[in-house]
């Protein structure tokens, strides 16, 4: 049965409500923010309240809740706080620490006490007040909560890789497109001119015919000497943190510190290490300049070092290549050499190296020409976060649609499972499935109850 506006993925907070569930601040809606302020007088109404001197009206402010605020989370809601086109009226966080910390941050923001806080993601869901949500939890909840706001009639930011399996990817971009929703991965190097221009230079021919693609990332983690760490050692659940919603539709795993926040990455129930955590950046710029914005490899082989001991069990080193219909090959690499990070273009006739907006490479002539006004040029956005916004008035496509986000994803996550099988394998990007039955049933992952794509 599908989720009408306002539902949510699941019955337990109504049944067995978090004991941790919190809210702060006033419930204000932004409709009748300026009414509420007149009826305050004679006190000093701000121009800004009333969208005078080039603000905002409230009223026509795009309200944001943000779910997950640490880290990226953190960053992707402080953009939205400079963004003078929308107002951050609610923050979510399992950690009290995270919560109460970006609650703080909004109200000296606005300078008042309006933002609320909430530790369970499905009371910013239900309120039909909010627009648009930010999404900067752990990969493995990115899917959940995507789709159950979609479902509630919002707009949607998430943060990269778009999902945790190929499966979640796909239902992401059913349900999006079938709501009519927006939506913008956060693979912000689409909107970074340096990555733009690199890709034009690639697609108009700039190196020649395009033959190979060298993605640049770090090293992953693993156990110390193969002993045991503090931070990988159980421990009891730290006050003010809900580590059951943390886990959420993931396994069930004893609490240390080291398998939450940022450390998740190394830990293949919530994530694919650096392939998927830096991978989701550059394979999605190296699909960019391929012009393979809406498919994907056929085929991909090579070999990881997994962690044999210890929490850590994502890929610490290693090299894949996959291979496009174009000939095109991709090979990703894992090097402790930073000046490698980034996308590596070879073609017939020269090459560039691209990371953010540094472009280095030969002939120099070609690359620093101009292009003309018959060069093919390709979607501009200088800002993610403001383009964003925009695509949520004009109903358009973001510059890192929820299309693009999956199937750049998808690289990662067709990677990872080569990895884990250790032996080469066919894709099919328009089936979306494999040669080989034992990686199709990797597609996709079980769900720890209650939790479900619904």
């Amino acid at each position: 049965m599908s989720l009408q506006k306002g539902e949510i993925v699941s019955e337990s907070s109504r049944n067995s409500p978090s004991k941790q569930s919190v809210t702060h601040g006033p419930r204000i809606n932004r409709r009748t923010f300026v009414k509420a302020v007149a009826a305050t007088a004679p006190l000093i109404v701000p121009s800004s309240a009333l969208g005078l001197g080039g603000s905002v009206a409230p009223s026509n402010r795009i309200t944001i809740g943000c779910i997950g605020v640490g880290g990226q989370g953190g960053s992707n809601m402080r953009a939205f706080l400079a963004q003078r086109g929308a107002q951050v009226v609610a923050v979510c966080d399992v950690d009290c620490k995270h919560r109460d910390g970006a609650k703080s941050v909004v109200d000296g923001q606005y300078g008042d006490d309006g933002c609320m806080s909430y530790n369970d993601f499905r009371e910013i869901i239900s309120r039909d007040d909010i627009d648009a949500v930010s999404i900067g939890t752990p990969d493995h909840w990115h899917a959940v909560i995507s789709i159950s706001a979609a479902k509630s009639g919002k707009d949607i930011y998430c943060e990269k890789p778009l999902s945790l399996t190929i499966g979640e990817g796909r239902a992401m971009v059913d349900t999006v497109r079938a709501y009519g929703r927006v939506l913008q991965t956060g693979t912000w190097r689409r909107s970074r001119s340096g990555c733009r221009r690199a890709c034009e230079l690639v697609r108009n021919g700039r190196i020649g015919e395009l033959k190979k693609i060298i993605i640049g990332v770090p090293r992953g983690f693993a156990v110390r000497n193969g002993e045991q760490s503090a931070l990988e050692k159980p421990q009891p659940i730290p006050e003010g943190f809900d580590y059951d919603m943390w886990l959420g539709p993931a396994p069930w795993a004893e609490y240390a510190p080291g398998r939450c926040h940022f450390n998740f990455r190394w830990i293949m129930d919530y994530g694919e290490g650096y392939i998927s955590d830096w991978g989701a950046h550059y394979y999605d710029i190296g699909q960019w300049a391929n012009g393979t914005d809406h498919t994907g490899p056929i085929s991909v082989e090579g070999r990881a070092e997994f962690p044999r001991t210890g929490l850590y069990d994502g890929p610490i080193d290693h090299e894949l290549t996959f291979t496009y219909a174009n000939g095109v090959k991709l090979i990703s690499l894992a090097t402790p050499d930073s000046t490698q990070y980034g996308m590596r273009y070879e073609g017939t006739e020269g090459w560039l190296h691209v990371e953010s907006d540094t472009i280095t490479g030969e002939p120099k002539s070609a690359l620093d020409a101009p292009l003309g006004p018959n060069d093919f040029a390709l979607y501009k956005s200088d800002n993610h976060h403001a383009n964003f916004l925009e695509c949520m008035k004009t109903r358009g496509e973001t510059a890192a649609n929820v299309e693009i986000g999956h199937r750049s994803a998808t690289i990662c996550h067709i990677g990872s499972i080569c990895a884990q099988l250790g032996r080469p394998l066919k894709w099919d990007p328009r089936a979306e499935k494999f040669d080989d039955e034992e990686a199709n049933r990797m597609v996709s992952r079980t769900m720890r109850a209650p939790w479900r794509l619904a």
